[in-house]
């Protein structure tokens, strides 16, 4: 096991009808004057806006507004987000959403508090010092944000996705309220699957000592979201289904499945090169397409390690290591592509074989950097990647 420092802080609160509460955990902290960021209005159709304001405004708080964050969050918006933050003096930011929502007001929050560009903290022009508090309301089980100490932002001018990893992104406070997430579809639902799946593979799949005890952790995790997936299929409100999905997205991404292991998250990689090009592409189904193939590429590699995941996740008893990973991952196919229905190819987003240089210099800034794997991913070896998934 390797040495690590463990900083999950977020206070999680858990529960039927826990948003409603959402005024009166802010005044616990003494905030008087915040930013609400939403996305494009379902948050309005469904009611939750106002019974979030209803809650705010009981408590004496004053809301400045800022909907429209989009999927795959926009540098542009939170440039004006971070415009606004400063010209109103807020004094936290509220993300009612997803993922995206999240990571949209994690990166104001920075920027609010930085005098340059917010972009230079996602590219490594400068650390991050100070930010502004950040609390959620958490709407789709993902991303894995509510908890996360990472944000994702895409520069449109650039063609450019990458994120941002620092302690000052962690929330503040975290509302998980399982019933929020009934009305999310099954496509959206099966995206967010993935994404908290492969957030957790992708720290079980690297070069390190055993952990037995992190291993066990991410399996169980793993184990419970394929059997929550199969429930939420069939029937979308099943409480304890979406409360374990919920629970799920924010155990695979706050850093407890990484404890004693380096954190690659690879293909991770390779998929923001595909939705910072293809702004169409849900993460969570780039990440069905590729995660499969990127497995293949490397089994060979690792082969007990596949197959130590194949037994621990899927129960596979075959004793031979290359033939229990293999099974392993025909496993992984069969749960993205048959039971979730998700896409199997980047040629179903109509991604074609011209589109593949950009995808490969996108992933390696032209050729200046190679994505850590089991072997390190250049430009030969990313092309490779992508070219098996069409």
């Amino acid at each position: 096991m390797l040495d690590f420092i463990y900083n999950a802080p977020t206070t999680v609160y858990f529960g039927k009808d826990k948003h409603r509460e959402v005024g009166k955990i802010i005044s616990g902290y003494g905030y008087k004057k915040i930013m609400l960021q939403y996305g494009k209005g379902s948050i309005k159709k469904s009611g939750l806006y106002d019974e979030v304001m209803a809650s705010l405004k009981e408590c004496g708080i004053e809301v400045v507004e800022m909907g429209g964050v989009e999927p795959n969050p926009k540098l542009s918006f939170v440039e004006r987000a971070i415009e606004v933050a400063k010209t109103e003096k807020v004094e936290m930011i509220l993300a009612v959403g997803g993922g995206s929502v999240i990571d949209s007001s994690k990166c104001t929050a920075l920027g609010a508090k930085y005098e340059g560009c917010v972009w230079d903290f996602n590219i490594g022009k400068a650390k991050p010092v100070d930010a502004l508090p950040v609390g959620c309301i958490l709407t789709i089980a993902a991303a894995g944000s509510e908890m996360s100490n990472s944000a994702v932002l895409t520069n449109t001018e650039l063609n450019m996705k990458k994120g941002c990893s620092t302690e000052f992104n962690r929330c503040k406070f975290a509302i998980l309220n399982p019933e929020l997430t009934y009305s999310v579809g099954k496509f959206q639902t099966a995206c967010g699957l993935v994404d908290m799946m492969t957030h957790t593979m992708e720290r079980y799949f690297s070069v390190c000592p055993d952990t037995p005890l992190t291993d066990a952790i991410a399996e169980s995790i793993l184990k419970s979201i394929v059997e929550a997936g199969k429930i939420l299929m069939e029937n979308p409100e099943d409480y304890e289904a979406r409360a374990t999905a919920m629970w799920a997205s924010s155990l695979a991404h706050n850093s407890l499945t990484g404890c004693g292991r380096e954190n690659y998250l690879a293909v991770h990689q390779l998929e923001h090169a595909v939705s910072g090009i293809f702004d169409e592409v849900a993460h969570g189904a780039g990440l069905a397409v590729i995660y499969p193939v990127w497995m293949e590429y490397v089994k060979d590699l690792a082969p007990a390690r596949f197959a130590k995941f194949a037994r621990g996740v899927f129960g596979v008893k075959n004793s031979d290591d290359k033939a229990a990973a293999k099974e392993g991952i025909e496993r992984i196919k069969e749960f993205f592509f048959d039971t979730l229905k998700l896409p199997s190819k980047l040629s179903d987003f109509s991604i074609e074989g011209k589109d593949i240089d950009a995808l490969v210099n996108a992933c390696t800034y032209n050729g200046t950097r190679t994505v850590k794997s089991y072997i390190p991913l250049g430009e030969k070896e990313v092309k490779e990647i992508f070219e098996s998934c069409l």
